[in-house]
């Protein structure tokens, strides 16, 4: 089989009133050399026979059949019959617009990176950033620029390689993209929208645009998520450890904040947990170089020593 310059996954499931857009975005793109993998994960309405038609007439779209799983393997479906030198991701809910994939392998080439990063709609800016592992990583925590979601970027096909989504978690990018972010040698950012989130209740992370959703299974997964992220980082840039931590703990005030004013009493057990967890670094997060403002106030508001 011929190498292709990009190799884009999508995985689909059950979005027959969706997956077209998402399909026809990538078809219509100004960038030529790319193989289109649509891993159909299990669907029980029309999204697989969609993807089918379209494989009928483009010979770049492959379609994979398999049996329901999460979305980590479904992913992971996906790289195993990837052939591209570089990878790039779309939700089936989602769309690109028509240069997104140039836009993204010109940015990675020029600066020799090897993950490129464009704006999502919504949160864009004309900035140019060329990143070392932590400076990206960095970036990455405040989530001002770019979040751990993988529509956005471009990888290279070996860095990629080095990594597996987890075929049991529910939020596999929050584990994952931490620790490739890192394992990179460069990153190259620029900020103009070249991607849309289509933004609705089925989403996985629905709740973190109406915290109303958030569920105690939710909470507990990001909790673990962010300790073992917070213990990686401390290893692998031992000398920003106080950074690492910081970032987990404003995550836990965060949740508490939202936990006591919007009274979701299922989740007071965690609550519990993180308000004990921040009670014994009280001090050191209200002396953190990097804390703001609100997030001392709720330390002081809801923390008690």
């Amino acid at each position: 089989m011929d190498k292709k310059a990009v190799s884009v996954i999508m995985l689909t499931y059950n979005r027959e009133a969706l997956v077209g857009r998402a399909v026809e975005s990538i078809l219509n793109q100004a960038f030529g050399d790319f193989e289109f993998i649509i891993v159909d994960n299990g669907s029980t309405d029309r999204s697989g026979a969609i993807a089918d038609e379209y494989a009928a007439r483009d010979a770049r779209v492959r379609v994979i059949h398999r049996k329901r799983g999460n979305i980590g393997s479904g992913r992971n479906a996906g790289l195993d019959a990837a052939r591209g030198e570089w990878v790039a991701f779309i939700d089936d809910d989602d769309w690109c617009e028509p240069d997104f994939l140039e836009f993204l392998y010109a940015l990675a080439v020029e600066n020799g990176a090897d993950v490129a990063i464009c704006g999502a709609e919504g949160k864009e800016c004309d900035e140019k950033l060329v990143m070392s592992a932590e400076e990206a990583v960095t970036e990455l925590l405040w989530r001002r620029k770019y979040n751990v979601q993988f529509p956005t970027k471009l990888i290279s096909a070996p860095l990629m390689s080095r990594f597996r989504f987890s075929e049991s978690a529910k939020f596999d990018d929050i584990e994952l993209m931490p620790r490739l972010l890192a394992e990179a040698k460069r990153v190259a950012y620029h900020g103009l929208p070249k991607y849309t989130f289509e933004r609705h209740g089925t989403n996985n992370s629905a709740w973190t645009t109406n915290h109303a959703l958030l569920t105690p299974a939710t909470l507990a997964e990001y909790l673990r998520v962010y300790r073992e992220r917070t213990e990686f980082l401390c290893e692998k840039f031992s000398k920003s450890a106080e950074k690492w931590h910081y970032f987990e703990w404003s995550f836990m005030i965060s949740m508490v904040e939202k936990v006591t004013r919007l009274r979701l009493v299922d989740c007071d057990d965690l609550c519990y947990i993180m308000k004990r967890e921040l009670a014994k670094h009280r001090d050191e997060f209200l002396g953190c170089l990097w804390a703001l403002e609100f997030e001392k106030e709720w330390v002081r508001e809801y923390v008690v020593r």
